[in-house]
C-alpha cells in the first residue's frame, strides 16, 4: 500500500510500516501543498491539527483508508469520505487514560495553586503563608460527556474522594446503572454545571456542542469553581471564560489544553490571566499512549492490506 502520514506518530510504527508498504511522511508540508501530493495514496494517517475537508479529499483519487490516530473527528469530512466508500478507522481507547490523568493533574494544580507557588519561589518569594489550596476530597467533580475519557476521569476523581456527577447526550436507565457501578452519578447537564466544584469537559466538537460552555452556562456555575477543558477549543467560549475568570464572582480558575486557534503563531486570549493554566493540546501526548496508537495503526493497515 501507499501510505501518507500527515501527523507525527511513533517512530517505531513508521519504521514498521516502511518494511511492507511504501510510506511517506508529510509532517511539515504546508496545507496549501497537500492537494499536489495526496493524489496517489491508498491510506492517510492523521491526528488533530490536520484538516481533511472535502476540498482536499477530492484530490485523493486513490484513497481507500483513513486512520485517525486518536479520537476526535471534527477535522474530517466524514460524510464525504463515506460517500466514496473510504474506510474510516479511529483509535480512541489508548488516549483515554492519558487525557484523564492529565485532567486529574490539572485539577490538582488548580486546587493547590501549584503554578503560582512555583512562580513565586523561582522569583525568590517564600509564599508559604500566602498560598491557600483546597482538597479535592469532598468536592463535586462534574463531567460533561461521560464517554471513553470522561468515565476514566470520573473514576480517578472517585479514587480521590470526590463526589462524581456527570451527563451524557443520550441518557438511559442502562447507561445510568453502568456509570453508577463506576461511582458516577448521572444527572442533567443543568444540574452538573450548577453543582460542580470542578467541571471537566469531554465532548466531541459538533453542531450540538459548539459553544456549549458559554457565558450563560458559566454564570450558573458555583462562584469559585474551576473549569478544565480537554475536549476541543470550540466547545468553550473563550471570551466568556475570560470574563468569568476576571470576575471575583466568577470562576476561581481554569485549565485549558485545547483552544479555538491552535498551532505555531497563535496565542490564547486567556494568556494574560494568572488564574488559568494553558497547555498546547498535549492531553494524549505520552510516550506510552503514542506507542500504543502507533501499534494500532500498523495493525489496521496490515489487516486492511491483507484483505
Amino acid at each position: 500500500m501507499k501510505i501518507l502520514i500527515l501527523s507525527k506518530i511513533c517512530n517505531k510504527a513508521i519504521k514498521h510500516l516502511g518494511v511492507n508498504h511504501s510510506t511517506e511522511c508529510a509532517f511539515d508540508v504546508p496545507s496549501s501543498k497537500l492537494p499536489e501530493i495526496i493524489g496517489n495514496y491508498d491510506a492517510l494517517v492523521f491526528r488533530s491539527g490536520v484538516a481533511l475537508d472535502r476540498k482536499l479529499l477530492e484530490h485523493a483519487k486513490a484513497l481507500k483508508l483513513i486512520i485517525r490516530a486518536g479520537s476526535g473527528m471534527d477535522s474530517l469530512d466524514v460524510e464525504y469520505a463515506e460517500s466514496r466508500n473510504i474506510l474510516i478507522k479511529r483509535i480512541p481507547e489508548p488516549a483515554a487514560r492519558a487525557v484523564a490523568e492529565m485532567g486529574l493533574g490539572l485539577m490538582l494544580c488548580l486546587a493547590r495553586k501549584i503554578i503560582p507557588a512555583d512562580k513565586a519561589f523561582r522569583q525568590g518569594h517564600w509564599a508559604k503563608n500566602e498560598i491557600e489550596g483546597r482538597l479535592l476530597a469532598g468536592k463535586a467533580l462534574g463531567v460533561v460527556g461521560v464517554g471513553n475519557i470522561g468515565s476514566v476521569v470520573g473514576q480517578l476523581g472517585k479514587a480521590m474522594g470526590m463526589r462524581v456527577i456527570g451527563c451524557v447526550e443520550y441518557p438511559s436507565p442502562d447507561r445510568s446503572e453502568r456509570l453508577r457501578e463506576k461511582g458516577i452519578e448521572l444527572l442533567s447537564f443543568s444540574d452538573v454545571i450548577e453543582e460542580a466544584d470542578f467541571l471537566s469537559i469531554h465532548v466531541p466538537l459538533q453542531a450540538s456542542t459548539r459553544g456549549l460552555i458559554n457565558g450563560v452556562v458559566l454564570s450558573r456555575m458555583k462562584v469559585g469553581s474551576c473549569l478544565i477543558n480537554l475536549s476541543r477549543g470550540g466547545v468553550v467560549d473563550e471570551q466568556a471564560l475570560f470574563q468569568s475568570l476576571s470576575n471575583e464572582r466568577g470562576l476561581m480558575g481554569a485549565a485549558v489544553d485545547v483552544h479555538q486557534s491552535e498551532g505555531a503563531g497563535f496565542s490564547s486570549p486567556l494568556s494574560s490571566l494568572s488564574n488559568v493554566i494553558l497547555t498546547p493540546h498535549i492531553g494524549s501526548q505520552t510516550i506510552d499512549t503514542q506507542q500504543e496508537i502507533g501499534k494500532r495503526v500498523v495493525e489496521i493497515i496490515d489487516a486492511f492490506s491483507g484483505g
